[in-house]
């Protein structure tokens, strides 16, 4: 059974029987895409664990794309009625749209195991353990009976618009250089499932033989990966012409580490 952002007003809080809950079925998975408090931020959904795998893509509380301005979200590339109504509960909406998209992406939508999303952001629960992440969704089912918790919180970040799915991936730059600059570091990954756009992965100070950790949440499942573009920026000229490098790039994978 999947929860779509099962309703926080007259739910949250009440006895098992009354609302959705991991006994209704014999594996119950939930997506969480509008638990933001109903009052003042007007959640619909609700934000406890409740299911045997409990999903919180982008936190859980305000999906990226739903604070673009009413006008062009009601004027919607669907058309005015869809438009209108994701204006009206975008982030509510949301979980059903990363459902659909995750029947088109067996792959995609990989969860991760953490204790929030604050910590989660840190990438501290990154990449999957052994028995590997769930996917939220469709084939959240692939993971049935290999939790050994209660409750197991499942972060990962989305896209602003469909393709929704993100491939998550760590990357550690080492740069080589004369000098200190100030700029911004752009990676592209390259690889026998496809390429990435530019990712920015360091910004202000660039200090040569310093070493940069980021993650990139990249539009595509890069598969292994074969080449790693990288350009670097300090947004001025300078009559100097710096010239800075990378000694090395490692790029790790959070599917199989």
């Amino acid at each position: 059974f999947s929860g779509l952002d099962p309703a926080q007003p007259y739910f949250q809080g009440t006895p098992t029987e009354v609302r959705l809950d991991k006994s209704d079925a014999e594996f119950v998975d939930v997506i969480h895409t509008d638990s933001a408090p109903t009052i003042p931020n007007l959640g619909f959904g609700m934000s406890p664990a409740i299911g045997h795998l409990d999903f919180y893509p982008n936190g859980g509380k305000q999906m990226p794309g739903c604070g673009k301005n009413p006008l062009s979200q009601i004027v919607d590339l669907d058309g005015i009625w869809e438009g209108t109504r994701d204006f009206v509960a975008c982030n509510h909406l949301r979980s059903y749209k990363y459902y659909s998209d995750s029947i088109l992406y067996p792959d995609g939508f990989l969860g991760y195991s953490c204790a929030s999303y604050d910590v989660f952001e840190t990438g501290s629960c990154f990449p999957c353990p052994k028995d590997g992440c769930p996917n939220m969704g469709h084939f959240a089912d692939k993971f049935k009976g290999k939790t050994k918790n209660d409750f197991v919180k499942l972060y990962l970040n989305t896209a602003e618009a469909k393709d929704f799915p993100l491939w998550r991936y760590k990357v550690t730059v080492t740069l080589s250089g004369k000098s200190k600059l100030r700029g911004y570091v752009n990676v592209a990954l390259y690889g026998s499932g496809g390429n990435t756009r530019q990712h920015q992965v360091i910004k202000g100070s660039l200090q040569p033989d310093n070493t940069y950790t980021s993650f990139i949440d990249a539009e595509v499942n890069v598969g292994t990966v074969t080449k790693v573009k990288f350009l670097w920026n300090n947004n001025w000229i300078n009559p100097t012409f710096p010239k800075l490098g990378a000694a090395t790039i490692t790029v790790q994978s959070g599917e199989n580490g």
